[in-house]
């Protein structure tokens, strides 16, 4: 019997996924142990492998789409085998979503009122996502007396998460089209007709119903002239009425991502429609140089008036950003956070370091030595290594501080575990580990788990002072600002001396200020004495 693949938890907080790309596709056999997706967590982007064999069957999130955790991934069975129960039993459930066009055909209705002529098939707004309820036809590729092969894209449709491509699973001739162009309607509305050609379809759009559904307006009959487009250049691709250019929606992306003018590609596609490859091999033409004759010279100079185009772009929020915005806002507003800066001086860490670091094969940073004296200070003051709840306080006697590290799409906070007994040349090794893989997305969830304390240093940025929001459930997280040479006084005197600011962010449920007050103390001396972390 088939097997149903389900939307794994790959972290602890993980509460939906992002199926990032499929490795296999419908048909394909696969093995225990092969991997058939990478999927995008609130935390990296992980391959996921089969622990089945057998004939991948069915996709049931295309890549690229979202899904809450146990929503119906894939099926995998024997090849030929009768899938339908599986599918139906996936679509029902809660968290369900839509199968991908590729793989299960559009629903094709049966109208209740009006007998249907043999052969025609009345198309109806297909549900593209687990969450559209209605869709606009952004482009026909189509139009009303065109010969339809299976497999063609009828048209590109737009739902509430993206513009797809809406492939006909009948051949025939599109006598019919029941949603203009830019026209909104409910899912399961009369989308099209498709038949032989000729046939009359008086009053099958007008009564046909599917659930409540109702029918669009007819733009276009079978009996309506078709227009003749005009024939297509080397340089003009192929636009509508209404200028719209036809491309793909992955062609109209990448012309987005590249700051390509679409009007200016030649589609090699039907109908000299734009595809993927001809916005990757577009090269503009060269602009000509402006005239500079005598003439024009002498002319009078006219007031320089500026001109452009105004521009914006919307951003899909990846799983993680997602995670990060949620998690933060909770923070913020649940944990009552104050604030504690105190200016350090560094000439003797400046010192310390460069000894150190003259060692063959160490390297030592700043923040290193601060993650060491943070690990040390909370062991002294571990008030300020807890966390929260309504039950009680949760006083952490073993210190792992997580260190805050910027990635493309926001940021991981990777976990030094035992911080407190490693030196200062392993604690270098470790973060500069971690930081490799979460940069290129390869943290595993344990490595991100655990942490009691946590360190963000933006000094390396030529941030000299700000504050942070506590990554809960810890109490306190310290901000680390650069090194800044300046004048100080000491011994009465002004001399030229180094110093850094740091900020500590405090849960004031856990942390009172003298607590706070007195860890900062602690880490003040260990980082103008360096040697003391040594002892």
């Amino acid at each position: 019997m088939a097997t149903v693949i389900t939307m794994p938890r790959l972290s602890d907080t993980m509460t939906e996924g992002t199926v990032a790309t499929w490795l296999k596709k419908v048909g394909d056999v696969i093995k225990e142990g092969d991997i058939l997706a990478e999927i995008e967590t609130d935390k990296a982007t992980m391959e996921f492998e089969s622990f089945n064999a057998g004939t991948l069957l069915y996709i049931g999130i295309e890549a690229g789409q979202s899904a809450p955790v146990d929503s119906l991934l894939a099926i995998i069975g024997a090849a030929g085998e009768d899938i339908s129960a599986q599918i139906a039993g996936g679509a029902s459930a809660p968290q369900a979503v839509a199968p991908v066009a590729e793989t299960v055909a559009a629903p094709v209705a049966q109208a209740a009122a009006t007998t249907i002529p043999e052969g025609v098939k009345v198309i109806t707004m297909p549900r593209l996502s687990d969450t559209m309820t209605m869709g606009t036809v952004a482009t026909w590729l189509k139009k009303v007396g065109d010969a339809v092969k299976e497999g063609d894209i009828l048209a590109e449709i737009e739902t509430d998460k993206a513009t797809m491509e809406f492939e006909s699973f009948n051949a025939g001739t599109l006598l019919y089209i029941g949603i203009p162009e830019g026209g909104t309607a409910p899912v399961d509305s009369v989308l099209a007709i498709i038949g032989p050609a000729g046939t009359d379809i008086t009053g099958i759009a007008e009564n046909y119903t599917k659930g409540d559904a109702p029918v669009a307006a007819p733009v276009a009959v079978a009996s309506a002239p078709v227009a003749v487009s005009a024939p297509v250049t080397e340089t003009a691709p192929v636009v509508n009425e209404g200028g719209r250019v036809f491309a793909s929606p992955l062609a109209r992306q990448i012309a987005k991502e590249k700051g390509i003018n679409l009007a200016q590609v030649k589609g090699s596609g039907e109908n000299g429609r734009i595809v993927k490859s001809d916005v990757e091999n577009f090269t503009a033409a060269p602009v000509a140089a402006p005239s500079t004759s005598t003439s024009d010279a002498a002319s009078t100079v006219r007031p320089f008036v500026p001109a452009g185009e105004q521009f914006s772009e919307q951003i899909k929020n990846s799983q993680m950003r997602k995670t990060i915005a949620r998690r933060l806002s909770e923070s913020i507003f649940t944990a009552p956070h104050f604030y504690l800066t105190i200016e350090v001086a560094m000439d003797e860490a400046m010192k310390s370091r460069a000894t150190i670091n003259s060692v063959p094969d160490t390297k030592v940073s700043f923040n290193d030595m601060v993650i060491k004296a943070c690990a040390m200070a909370l062991k002294k003051h571990p008030k300020v290594n807890s966390q929260w709840s309504e039950e009680a306080i949760t006083i952490n006697h073993h210190v792992n501080v997580g260190v805050a590290v910027a990635v493309e799409d926001g940021l991981v906070v990777p976990v030094l575990k035992f911080t407190d007994q490693m030196s200062l040349s392993q604690i270098g090794g470790a973060v500069k580990d971690l930081a490799v893989k979460a940069k290129s997305k390869k943290l595993q969830p344990a490595e991100m788990d655990g942490s009691t304390f946590t360190v963000s240093n933006l000094g390396m940025f030529g941030i000299t002072e700000f504050t942070s929001i506590i990554n809960q459930p810890n109490s306190a997280i310290l901000s680390v600002g650069a090194i800044v040479e300046k004048p100080v006084v000491r011994n009465g005197q002004i001399v030229v001396g180094n110093t850094m600011k740091v900020t500590l962010a405090c849960d004031h449920r856990t942390v009172d200020g003298a607590t706070g007050a007195q860890f900062l103390q602690t880490l003040r001396t260990y980082l103008e004495n360096p040697v003391t972390m040594l002892a």
